[in-house]
């Protein structure tokens, strides 16, 4: 079997600042994105809609069908 790679964004409001842990209910999740750049422009424009909220953070992650995911640099 190949290796599948694609892209989500995942994130939500955080309890502080320190961006560890989420306030219930506000987890989110979008995607998947088949290229990194697809999912940095919907990260861009997710962000802007949220400016407001310093304790929102979404993150660009990479997931490959049998690997554990990872955020991207």
């Amino acid at each position: 079997m190949t290796d599948q790679t694609i892209w989500v964004l995942w994130g939500g409001v955080f309890t502080n600042t320190d961006f560890q842990t989420l306030e219930g209910g506000t987890e989110e999740l979008h995607g998947p994105f088949h290229s990194e750049a697809e999912a940095t422009r919907a990260w861009q424009e997710l962000m802007r809609r949220k400016i407001d909220i310093a304790t929102h953070r979404l993150f660009v992650m990479q997931a490959v069908a049998g690997r554990q995911a990872s955020l991207a640099a």
